[in-house]
This record gives structure tokens, C-alpha cells and sequence, in this order.
């Protein structure tokens, strides 16, 4: 009677899987441009096209939700989990932006630091969804979603010693207002990252 509502030629926990993996590549990227701290139209160009091959891949995870009835969580967590996601790329790309119309050059220590730590929040992310398709992953995807939350609030520090610095050190007072809102931005992609691992916290308990 249901057969006509079940997945068919797709499959939520693939899909998931292929759209996190743009957001490892945005964060991997971010981590290659920090390093050089100079984004050119053509860097750019690279973050945008990874911006919106994630765009469209949360465009089909929301399209293929309004098409099915029968799904493995509830469907209000498949949406949440599919725009944080998403918000997770945007804001990356959003930073690398910023770098390029600020017109930032030379090495910034501080934001190496923040692509670092960015970059680990983002693999732990990736092993939290990639484990959601295993009911024996249960633990693995705890322990993610715990290494998460735990470089959020590594982050909270990060950005409150690196402005304390910037404050006290730089005095040109526009390279101030543009490292402090590159380095808050760098501390949402973290923000954001917490914000993934709760919904999927929230599935978890929901599937026990």
C-alpha cells in the first residue's frame, strides 16, 4: 500500500553524507587561504563554486523531503539538519569575501588558528553525519558531537584573547574593524558547527 511513498533510487543518509563533504572542502579551503592570508577573484571564485554545489545539494535534500512520505527521522530534523549545514558554507564563504574586499595581506597568526581549529570542528562534524546511518555508530557520533561542542567553546576563547590582542596592539583603527569582524565570523563557522551536532544530538535521543 505504502510502496509508492518509499525511498526508491535515493537515500537521505547519502545525500547528507555528499553535502557535508562541501562543507569539509569549504573548511579545508578556508585553511589553504588563511595560510596566505590574500584571496584574488580566481580563490574566490573556488569558495563560491563549493558555496553552491552545498547550496544545491541542501536544495535536494529539501526537494526530495516534500516528495516523500516515509523518512528515517522525523522530517523537521532532516530540514534543521540540512540548513545548518548549509549555513556552515555560507558562512565560510562569506569570510573569504570579506578577505578579498578587505584586501588583507601577509600571514595572520590568528586566523590560521581559527582555520585550524575550524577545519577539526568540521571533520568531527562529517564523522557525527557519516555515523548516523549505523545504529552501532551511536557512540562514535556522541563522541563527535562532544569534540564539537568542545572546540566551540575553544573558539569563545580564541576570539575573546585574539580581540584583546587586536585592541591593545593594532592602532590603525580600519584594520581593527576588519579583523574583528573576520575573526567573529570565524567564530560563528564554530557557533554553527555546535548548532549541527545538537540537532543531530536531538536525533540520536529521538531514535533510542
Amino acid at each position: 500500500m505504502f510502496g509508492k511513498f518509499l525511498p526508491r533510487n535515493f537515500n537521505f543518509f547519502n545525500m547528507f553524507e555528499k553535502q557535508v563533504g562541501y562543507a569539509q572542502n569549504a573548511a579545508d579551503y578556508f585553511k589553504e587561504l588563511a595560510a596566505k592570508n590574500e584571496v584574488n577573484s580566481e580563490a574566490l571564485g573556488k569558495m563560491r563554486n563549493i558555496e553552491h554545489q552545498a547550496d544545491n545539494a541542501a536544495h535536494d535534500i529539501i526537494e526530495q523531503l516534500n516528495k516523500t512520505f516515509i523518512t528515517p527521522f522525523d522530517r523537521e530534523d532532516i530540514y534543521d539538519l540540512a540548513m545548518e549545514l548549509d549555513d556552515v558554507v555560507d558562512m565560510i564563504n562569506t569570510i573569504a569575501s570579506r578577505m578579498m574586499i578587505y584586501k588583507l595581506k601577509g600571514q595572520d597568526k590568528n586566523l590560521i588558528k581559527f582555520a585550524a581549529v575550524i577545519q577539526e570542528s568540521v571533520k568531527s562534524v562529517v564523522c557525527a553525519v557519516k555515523g548516523m546511518r549505523n545504529d552501532k555508530s551511536r557512540k562514535t557520533i556522541a563522541e563527535a558531537c562532544v569534540e564539537v561542542n568542545r572546540l566551540e567553546n575553544v573558539g569563545d576563547a580564541m576570539r575573546d584573547e585574539v580581540l584583546a590582542e587586536l585592541f591593545e596592539t593594532e592602532k590603525d583603527p580600519i584594520k581593527v574593524i576588519k579583523l574583528k569582524e573576520i575573526y567573529q565570523d570565524a567564530e560563528t563557522v564554530l557557533d554553527i558547527c555546535e548548532d549541527v551536532a545538537h540537532v543531530i544530538d536531538s536525533i540520536m535521543v529521538k531514535q533510542a
